[in-house]
Protein backbone atom coordinates (compact mmCIF):
# COMPACT_ATOMS: atom_id res chain seq x y z
CA UNK A 1 0.00 0.00 0.00
CA UNK A 2 1.43 3.87 -0.79
CA UNK A 3 1.15 6.56 1.35
CA UNK A 4 -1.56 8.64 -1.31
CA UNK A 5 -3.61 5.06 -1.14
CA UNK A 6 -3.64 4.85 2.85
CA UNK A 7 -4.42 8.56 2.57
CA UNK A 8 -7.24 7.83 0.09
CA UNK A 9 -8.60 4.82 2.84
CA UNK A 10 -8.31 7.75 5.43
CA UNK A 11 -9.92 10.47 3.65
CA UNK A 12 -12.80 7.77 2.47
CA UNK A 13 -13.51 6.87 6.18
CA UNK A 14 -14.73 10.29 7.09
CA UNK A 15 -16.82 10.40 4.19
CA UNK A 16 -18.63 7.22 4.77
CA UNK A 17 -18.86 8.16 8.87
CA UNK A 18 -20.56 10.94 7.83
CA UNK A 19 -22.80 9.24 5.23
CA UNK A 20 -23.89 6.99 7.77
CA UNK A 21 -24.99 9.81 10.15
CA UNK A 22 -26.91 11.73 7.36
CA UNK A 23 -28.82 8.79 6.46
CA UNK A 24 -32.41 8.68 6.73
CA UNK A 25 -32.21 11.53 9.12
CA UNK A 26 -34.66 13.92 9.07
CA UNK A 27 -33.81 17.68 8.19
CA UNK A 28 -35.61 18.96 11.46
CA UNK A 29 -32.75 16.89 13.28
CA UNK A 30 -29.59 18.78 11.82
CA UNK A 31 -29.78 21.90 13.57
CA UNK A 32 -30.96 20.27 17.10
CA UNK A 33 -28.42 21.50 20.08
CA UNK A 34 -28.36 19.11 23.29
CA UNK A 35 -27.73 22.31 25.23
CA UNK A 36 -27.59 25.73 24.09
CA UNK A 37 -23.66 25.64 23.63
CA UNK A 38 -23.79 22.50 21.86
CA UNK A 39 -22.86 21.75 18.11
CA UNK A 40 -25.50 21.04 16.11
CA UNK A 41 -25.04 17.69 13.50
CA UNK A 42 -25.26 20.41 10.77
CA UNK A 43 -22.76 22.44 12.24
CA UNK A 44 -20.38 19.60 12.94
CA UNK A 45 -20.73 18.14 9.36
CA UNK A 46 -20.58 22.18 7.96
CA UNK A 47 -17.46 22.75 10.05
CA UNK A 48 -15.02 19.11 9.29
CA UNK A 49 -16.12 19.70 5.83
CA UNK A 50 -15.12 23.55 5.44
CA UNK A 51 -11.65 22.22 7.62
CA UNK A 52 -10.94 19.80 4.73
CA UNK A 53 -12.38 21.96 2.32
CA UNK A 54 -9.91 24.65 3.34
CA UNK A 55 -6.77 22.81 4.26
CA UNK A 56 -6.63 20.46 0.78
CA UNK A 57 -7.30 23.22 -0.94
CA UNK A 58 -4.70 25.61 0.68
CA UNK A 59 -1.97 22.50 0.44
CA UNK A 60 -3.17 21.54 -3.38
CA UNK A 61 -2.89 25.53 -4.04
CA UNK A 62 -6.34 25.14 -5.54
CA UNK A 63 -9.63 27.38 -4.92
CA UNK A 64 -11.66 26.04 -2.03
CA UNK A 65 -14.75 24.05 -3.52
CA UNK A 66 -16.88 26.12 -1.21
CA UNK A 67 -16.13 29.40 -3.80
CA UNK A 68 -15.24 27.83 -6.99
CA UNK A 69 -18.27 25.39 -7.10
CA UNK A 70 -21.05 27.94 -5.61
CA UNK A 71 -21.32 26.36 -2.40
CA UNK A 72 -21.49 29.07 -0.67
CA UNK A 73 -24.12 30.54 -2.03
CA UNK A 74 -26.28 27.49 -1.96
CA UNK A 75 -26.03 27.35 1.80
CA UNK A 76 -26.68 30.48 1.99
CA UNK A 77 -25.33 31.36 5.66
CA UNK A 78 -24.64 35.02 7.44
CA UNK A 79 -20.97 33.88 7.13
CA UNK A 80 -17.87 34.86 5.24
CA UNK A 81 -16.90 33.42 2.49
CA UNK A 82 -13.16 32.21 4.29
CA UNK A 83 -14.90 30.87 7.73
CA UNK A 84 -14.69 27.57 8.49
CA UNK A 85 -15.93 27.51 12.02
CA UNK A 86 -12.67 27.85 13.92
CA UNK A 87 -13.65 29.23 17.29
CA UNK A 88 -17.55 29.94 16.46
CA UNK A 89 -19.57 31.16 19.79
CA UNK A 90 -23.03 29.78 20.15
CA UNK A 91 -24.45 32.84 18.17
CA UNK A 92 -22.25 31.64 15.35
CA UNK A 93 -23.41 27.89 15.58
CA UNK A 94 -26.76 28.40 15.31
CA UNK A 95 -26.51 30.13 12.11
CA UNK A 96 -25.15 26.76 10.76
CA UNK A 97 -28.46 25.63 9.50
CA UNK A 98 -28.61 22.98 6.38
CA UNK A 99 -30.47 19.69 5.21
CA UNK A 100 -28.90 16.54 4.57
CA UNK A 101 -28.83 16.50 0.72
CA UNK A 102 -27.17 20.22 1.21
CA UNK A 103 -24.34 18.92 3.46
CA UNK A 104 -23.69 15.43 1.78
CA UNK A 105 -23.50 17.14 -1.69
CA UNK A 106 -21.04 19.72 -0.18
CA UNK A 107 -19.06 16.98 1.51
CA UNK A 108 -19.36 14.71 -1.53
CA UNK A 109 -17.72 17.38 -3.47
CA UNK A 110 -15.03 18.63 -1.16
CA UNK A 111 -14.15 14.30 -0.67
CA UNK A 112 -13.77 13.87 -4.72
CA UNK A 113 -11.36 17.28 -4.67
CA UNK A 114 -9.60 15.83 -1.49
CA UNK A 115 -9.53 12.36 -3.61
CA UNK A 116 -7.97 13.47 -6.54
CA UNK A 117 -5.39 15.60 -4.76
CA UNK A 118 -4.77 13.05 -2.49
CA UNK A 119 -4.25 10.04 -5.59
CA UNK A 120 -1.47 12.65 -7.07
CA UNK A 121 0.76 12.08 -4.18
CA UNK A 122 4.38 10.39 -4.09
CA UNK A 123 5.78 9.60 -0.65
CA UNK A 124 8.20 12.12 -1.35
CA UNK A 125 5.93 14.96 -1.45
CA UNK A 126 4.38 14.26 2.44
CA UNK A 127 7.55 15.56 3.69
CA UNK A 128 7.35 19.38 1.78
CA UNK A 129 6.94 21.93 4.22
CA UNK A 130 3.13 23.61 3.84
CA UNK A 131 3.42 25.76 6.90
CA UNK A 132 6.40 27.11 8.52
CA UNK A 133 4.29 29.11 11.41
CA UNK A 134 4.77 26.13 13.54
CA UNK A 135 7.87 24.94 15.48
CA UNK A 136 8.53 22.39 13.83
CA UNK A 137 7.87 23.69 10.30
CA UNK A 138 4.13 21.62 9.21
CA UNK A 139 4.92 19.05 6.22
CA UNK A 140 2.02 18.52 3.88
CA UNK A 141 2.09 14.34 5.52
CA UNK A 142 1.33 16.45 8.82
CA UNK A 143 -1.27 18.67 7.82
CA UNK A 144 -3.33 15.67 6.21
CA UNK A 145 -3.16 13.53 9.07
CA UNK A 146 -4.46 16.35 11.19
CA UNK A 147 -7.03 17.02 8.78
CA UNK A 148 -8.48 13.39 8.96
CA UNK A 149 -7.99 13.26 13.11
CA UNK A 150 -10.22 16.37 12.90
CA UNK A 151 -12.93 15.22 10.70
CA UNK A 152 -12.82 11.88 12.22
CA UNK A 153 -13.32 13.53 15.89
CA UNK A 154 -15.79 15.55 14.97
CA UNK A 155 -17.97 12.77 12.51
CA UNK A 156 -17.98 10.47 15.69
CA UNK A 157 -19.28 13.50 17.58
CA UNK A 158 -22.19 13.84 14.82
CA UNK A 159 -22.41 10.33 15.60
CA UNK A 160 -22.80 10.39 19.02
CA UNK A 161 -25.72 13.71 18.98
CA UNK A 162 -27.76 11.36 16.44
CA UNK A 163 -27.38 8.93 18.77
CA UNK A 164 -28.68 10.56 21.27
CA UNK A 165 -31.72 12.22 19.39
CA UNK A 166 -32.81 8.67 18.14
CA UNK A 167 -33.60 7.77 21.77
CA UNK A 168 -35.68 11.07 22.45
Amino acid sequence: MTSAQLLSDAFGRIHEAVAEVLDGIPDDALPVRLDADANSIAWLIWHLARVQDDHVAGVAGTEQVWTAAGWSSRFGLRLEDHDIGYGHDSAQVALVVAGADLLRGYLDAVHEATRRFVASLTDADLDRIVDEHWDPPVTLGVRLVSVIADNLQHAGQAAYVRGILGRR
